[in-house]
This record gives C-alpha cells, structure tokens and sequence, in this order.
C-alpha cells in the first residue's frame, strides 16, 4: 500500500507507473529497467512523492530530456510562490490557440471594478480566465471557487453586453488549476456554465494533457539550471523551454559559462523537439 498526496492509501501500481515512464518519452528498456529498480526498494507505507522521486533520480541517469518531462507537475508547482508566473504561463498556452491574451487585467463590472488574472480574445469570443495556483498537490479547488467566480464573470458581463465595442462578443469563464477540483467545484462549474481546467480534468482536455500534447514544458522542469537561475529567467518572462528554444541568446541571461549554456540548450531541445529549435 502507498499513500497518495491527500493522505490516502492505496494500492501500488505497476501500470500507472509504466505510463507515466511510456508518456514522456523513456524508451522501453529504461522503463523496465526503472520499474524493477521501484519494485525492488518499494516497501508498504511509501509515499507518491518518495515514488516520484526515485524513479526521476533514476530516469536523469539515463534520458535527460524525459526526466525535465517526466516531472512536469512539480515544475508547474514551482510556478510560485505568487502564482504570478502561472498566470503567464496558463496565457501562453491559450495564446498558442489562437487568442489574444493579456495578463493582469483589470475589468470593470456592473458594480465594481475586477482584476483578471488572463483575458484571452479571439474566434468572436472573450474569455475571462482565473488561475488558481496551489504549491501543495495536498491542495484542490472547492465549490467556493467557482462560486465566487461565477460572481465576478457575471458582474463584468453585465457590463460589457451594455456596451456597444463588446457587441460581436460572446463571453465565457474559466477556471484553471495545477491540482484538481472537488466534485461539488465540478457540478457547480457545469451548472453554471464555467469552463473548469484541473491538472486531470476534463479527460481529454485537462491540464496535463494540454502542456504534453503541445510541448509548453515550464522553464522550471529543467534540471541543468538551479533555482536561482529559473527565477532569473520567470522574472524576465521566460516560462516556457520553448521560449528559450527558439532564441538561444536567453541563455545568455544566466551569467553561465560556455559549457553550461551549451548543456543548457541541448536539454532543451531534447525537452521541446521543437521545428523552430535553433
């Protein structure tokens, strides 16, 4: 028996494993391997974390690229501790589908002034996005976020259908998170017409799924930089590998010698395997 994040326990699986190994990347020999090397030490009681945590010391061993990958939620988490990068982050990815995006937003409601943390526009629509960020997968979304949303989506609404440069726009709330929502946050983000985003939710449309399926791997998955070096970097706007991929000169930012830069941008590349990649 593990115990997951929440504090529940349950039984190990070889297979979610074996996935999660199979979706960034590693080849079928490192999988095994690493999988025989989990099985191995694994004993009853270990946490999801301690889980993680070996099998990506041992991934970085043998491919590089896949280790960035391979721990992709932490590096969301370290989007942080504001949260204000995440909303960069969630902007980029929406521009990457065709929107206008601005981050930090400030918007006028019926009755009182709001600050939107994403306003994408875009196909006849505007999108008031909230980003709600937790640096703890312990940690999920519950019915008061939307709730309050709700609220505040609706007050600028209202304001914006009286005005006539907004005429030709439909409007929509979203509200995307790194962890998960509680099924009551879901139910009522159905209800109420909000788009919710969780890191695993909706199947086929979640969080996860978006950063994979579109290579927006956060600057802070890579593993040839310190902490001190990804902050340089979120606090010049560089949130994604393949901002960097595509203008090497970033590196340059880092202060780093020749060897480190190269190692740098080898890794993202492997990260990224971007067309645009320099």
């Amino acid at each position: 028996m593990i115990r997951k994040a929440s504090g529940e326990k349950e039984a190990f699986s070889q297979e979610k494993l074996e996935n999660s190994l199979r979706r960034v990347g590693a080849d079928k020999d490192t999988i095994s391997e690493i999988v025989d090397e989990i099985n191995n030490w694994l004993y009853d009681g270990v946490s999801t974390k301690q889980i993680y945590k070996n099998a990506f010391r041992l991934l970085k061993k043998r491919e590089t690229g896949s280790a960035a990958r391979y721990r992709l939620k932490k590096a969301i988490m370290e989007l942080g501790p504001t949260g204000y990068p995440f909303e960069h982050f969630i902007g980029q990815l929406i521009k990457h589908y065709g929107f206008d995006i601005q981050v930090g937003q400030i918007a006028q409601g019926q009755c009182v002034q709001h600050e939107v943390d994403v306003l994408a526009t875009g196909n006849g629509k505007q999108i008031f996005v909230e980003c709600k960020f937790y640096n703890s997968q312990g940690k999920h979304a519950n019915v008061r976020v939307p709730l309050y949303i709700h609220s505040r989506v609706n007050d600028i609404v209202r304001k914006r259908e009286s005005l006539p440069e907004f005429s030709n726009l439909s409007f929509q709330g979203w509200i995307v998170t790194n962890t998960r929502f509680t099924s009551d946050a879901v139910d009522y983000g159905k209800c109420a017409g909000l788009h919710l985003i969780g890191w695993d939710y909706p199947k086929g449309h979640s969080l996860r799924e978006m950063i994979e399926n579109e290579g927006f791997i956060p600057v802070t998955a890579l593993t040839s930089i310190n902490k001190v070096q990804k902050e340089i970097l979120l606090n010049e706007g560089i949130v994604l590998c393949r901002q960097i991929c595509s203008d090497p000169l970033i590196a340059g930012k880092l202060e780093i010698s020749p060897q480190k830069q190269k190692k740098l941008l080898s890794e993202v590349k492997s990260i990224c395997n971007c067309k645009n990649c320099r």
